[in-house]
């Protein structure tokens, strides 16, 4: 069944992620968008990545489209989402298509749909398109056009409009004065010539992985974790660099490693970033997260009387708050940031340029910034993992999400949200979240203490209730 979960569709190719699947689905984003817009100039920005098919399976999207009147504006290459999300702001579009699997292993594929605001499209929209696609299946739907209607499908060029926007964004002359030096791990994705280009282009010395394209990405998943970065973090060490930034598949999420060699959370980069704009640049508005996310940005909001906001997981929550809301940072600790100004999308490439601005101007190494930051709010530990779903645990955590704990290997539960899953607060910041992954059969669960040994009991005392 085709549906749409917290960032798009997204299936294994061959499998569910079929041509005929993509062309159902997208005659349902046409009928979608002809139903709302009584106009005969719809225009639709169409993206992909490097992975394997993703630009024929976008090219067959988008005779679909010109077949519907629709008006695509087909990238010249693979883009990051981001990259996708200005243009369809600048250009005044209807929406945008993004054939991407983001962090997913290379057998995946997906598509990514996204509004006239450039931002994720939120589950009224989805909801609809899913039912759309469901009535032309149980129709018998298998359009296939050989040809596109050409004039209805025009190349353009994301690069050079996206890095003249980001440019003025960034201090790039406090970075060429610091003198640091940047590792950049591009992780075979379509950010190359992205980040590593504007970065070059102002001076900033460079030493850079994985900048080319192979769909399979040298056999990982495309995912900014410890264990993807690993080439990373000896690149950093033998180069002697002074930081390392990754970036995912589709270029919106980011993976940091320090001057050692060390990978650092995700979580802790947020709050740095949120911490540095904060104090630096004078920001004051409002600060959203999800709820797998970190409080060490609480500590920050509250330390600086910000309004805090607090998201189900998806960014797209984080994206619609941005535009309702007087909003100057949002965060996801999935490697997902939002700041003021900017995009209603992720994107990781502004995250690991910010982080190197902070760095720049600071002048201390990245491990030092994080003691001090510890220092000012108090130590934090995150952990996440994941457990396969199985009946028995489907039933456990259900059963806890109607009849939560009061307590919790003898600590008092003193707040709980269910707006994702079971989420459950105690003294000092310290949580243990566990919910349903929205893609794949598994529990999630994620825990946050103030030192190692509390993290430990916290964790195996709450996945005794699941277990």
């Amino acid at each position: 069944m085709i549906k749409f979960g917290t960032n798009g569709w997204r299936a294994v190719m061959g499998e569910e992620f079929t041509f005929q699947n993509v062309r159902t689905v997208t005659q349902a984003i046409a009928n979608y968008f002809n139903e709302r817009f009584s106009r005969e100039d719809i225009s639709i920005v169409m993206n992909y990545d490097t992975r394997f098919l993703s630009e024929r399976f976008a090219m067959e999207s988008a005779k679909v489209l010109s077949h519907n009147r629709i008006h695509v504006l087909f990238s010249d290459r693979d883009g990051p989402s981001q990259a996708q999300a200005y243009q369809v702001i600048k250009r005044n579009a209807q929406g945008g298509i993004n054939f991407t699997a983001s962090f997913n292993p290379p057998e995946y594929n997906g598509l990514k749909f996204s509004m006239e605001s450039g931002a994720p499209a939120m589950p009224a929209e989805t909801d609809k398109i899913e039912e759309e696609v469901r009535r032309l299946s149980s129709q018998g739907y298998s359009f296939c056009p050989y040809y596109p209607k050409n004039d209805y499908i025009k190349r353009i060029g994301l690069q050079e409009d996206y890095l003249s926007y980001i440019e003025p964004k960034i201090d790039f002359a406090a970075i060429r004065k610091s003198g640091i030096r940047v590792a950049v791990d591009l992780l075979y994705s379509t950010s190359r010539e992205y980040l590593d280009e504007i970065l070059e282009e102002n001076g900033v010395p460079i030493e850079e992985i994985h900048g080319y394209i192979d769909p399979y990405f040298g056999g990982i998943a495309p995912s900014c974790t410890e264990a993807n970065l690993a080439e990373l973090k000896t690149f950093v060490r033998e180069k002697k660099c002074n930081v390392g930034i990754a970036t995912d598949a589709d270029g919106d999420r980011f993976g940091v490693v320090d001057e050692n060699g060390d990978f650092i959370s995700q979580n802790l980069i947020l709050s740095l970033l949120l911490d540095y704009v904060v104090k630096e640049k004078g920001w004051r508005g409002g600060v959203a997260r999800s709820v797998a996310t970190t409080h060490l940005l609480d500590r920050i909001a509250r330390k600086f009387e910000l309004p805090l906001h607090k998201t189900r997981v998806g960014f797209k929550y984080i994206a619609d708050l941005f535009l309702r809301e007087n909003m100057i940072f949002g965060g996801e600790e999935s490697a997902s940031l939002a700041i003021k100004d900017h995009l209603p999308e992720k994107d990781g490439i502004m995250a690991g340029l910010l982080l190197v601005e902070m760095l720049s101007v600071y002048g201390n190494s990245l491990s030092r910034q994080i003691e001090e930051m510890f220092r000012e709010y108090g130590r934090r530990v995150c952990r996440q993992r994941s457990l396969p779903m199985t009946p028995a645990r489907d039933k456990k955590l259900r059963k806890l999400i109607k009849n939560p704990p009061s307590k919790l290997g003898g600590r008092r539960v003193i707040n709980i949200e269910t707006i994702e899953g079971i989420k459950l607060d105690f003294e000092n910041d310290d949580w243990l979240l566990l919910r349903f992954s929205g893609t794949e059969p598994i529990i999630r669960w994620y825990a946050e203490a103030g030192d190692k040994a509390e993290l430990g009991r916290l964790i195996k005392n709450g996945l005794e209730l699941v277990a």
